[in-house]
């Protein structure tokens, strides 16, 4: 098993969440409690940038594709034409 470092850091939170956090987090625990936190946010915020990279991609090669089908439709037809 890889073996972690650890880094120390300071930071300061409104009293409202740690007081949230000593309700859920287990005595000791509250490092592993915010490094879960944290994880789990940045892949939610990496996924919601993903969908956006890929809308807007779509969104900009929409013409070109509808062009495509229609290129290939034109090409099916005179390949295949109907009895």
């Amino acid at each position: 098993m890889k073996k972690l470092n650890y880094q120390r850091i300071n930071i300061t939170l409104p009293e409202s969440t740690v007081e949230m956090l000593d309700k859920i987090a287990e005595k000791g625990a509250r490092s592993t409690f915010i490094d879960l936190a944290i994880r789990n946010q940045i892949r939610s915020a990496r996924k919601q940038k993903l969908r956006e990279e890929l809308k807007a991609g779509a969104v900009a090669n929409a013409e070109r594709d509808l062009a495509m089908v229609r290129e290939w439709e034109q090409i099916e037809d005179e390949t295949w034409p109907e009895y």
